[in-house]
């Protein structure tokens, strides 16, 4: 019972309120099998122009208002850290439903083993409490069991890490609830705020504690520890079984999706958020 409340409910509760693959002793470098990268530069301010038809930039937006607000995003050029455009994000705080707008990329296929690099450029406008705002998701939405369904709500199905904000001063740490693990947490650098931020966050995919974490902000690298950050097909079977039910995690298993923005706003106040100059490198 407890593990599977920490699975399923602890993470829910939290935002309301080594070796890679391709490494060898050679010291050779590691070929990038995947590269996205874009800076929201568009022509005429539009934000379609980062969904074209033939998909080679961001796939969706992932949008959840709370009941008297509609969260915002647009291109700017008004606020940019390079180019002429940045994304802008305003998420209002959560009511009776959990504040979410973020910008989604599908057709990852990032599994264990991979090392993956995400990079991107942040500015959080304001002095709100930062506590337990969510900043960057990386899931795997196929490896759910279709057998268990959507009891456990929309929020479950899609297992995976997190960047999140821990305590008030919004302490950038790497948030593992929703795959059984506690939050990789750091309090020695506060995020800072009114400026343009410089993230990188590096790991080695392991469903084991071989997995490493790493987290740079502007060049000061504040988390580096090793610890699981893939789905683990047997905690998710034990997790399930305590409750009589049979769960098989699906293989193979993989990450699929990364989002970025305000993947969810539990904090007190209202978020504005900047984004520029991401990107995702798989190797």
């Amino acid at each position: 019972m407890r593990r599977y409340r920490y699975l399923f409910f602890t993470i829910i509760l939290s935002v309301f309120v080594a070796c890679d693959k391709g490494e060898n002793n050679t010291g050779e470098p590691v070929a990038t099998y995947f590269l996205f990268e874009d800076g929201f530069e568009t022509q005429n301010n539009l934000l379609d122009e980062l969904f074209p038809l033939n998909g080679n930039r961001w796939s969706t937006i992932q949008q959840t208002d709370p009941s008297n607000a509609t969260n915002e995003i647009l291109i700017t050029d008004t606020e940019f850290n390079e180019g002429q455009n940045a994304l802008r994000f305003l998420a209002y705080r959560s009511d009776s439903e959990l504040s979410k707008i973020d910008i989604e990329k599908n057709g990852l296929s990032i599994t264990t083993g991979d090392k993956v690099t995400i990079t991107a450029d942040f500015y959080i406008a304001g002095t709100e409490s930062l506590k337990n705002l969510l900043l960057i998701d990386l899931e795997c939405c196929s490896c759910w069991d279709p057998l268990v369904g959507d009891n456990f709500g929309v929020e479950n199905q899609c297992p995976g890490v997190r960047l999140m904000m821990s305590g008030d001063s919004g302490y950038l740490s790497i948030e593992r609830g929703k795959i059984s693990g506690t939050t990789l947490q750091q309090t020695n650098f506060a995020f800072p705020r009114n400026q343009w931020v410089s993230v990188k966050w590096e790991m080695t995919m392991s469903d084991t504690e071989n997995g490493l974490n790493r987290l740079v902000i502007n060049g000061t690298e504040v988390l580096n520890e090793n610890g699981m950050n893939m789905p683990n097909a047997q905690i998710f079977s034990d997790a399930f079984l305590d409750q009589g039910i049979n769960f098989t995690l699906q293989e193979p298993t993989f990450y699929e999706r990364v989002q970025i923005g305000v993947t969810a706003n539990p904090t007190a106040g209202n978020i504005e958020l900047f984004v520029d100059d991401f990107s995702i490198k798989v190797e």
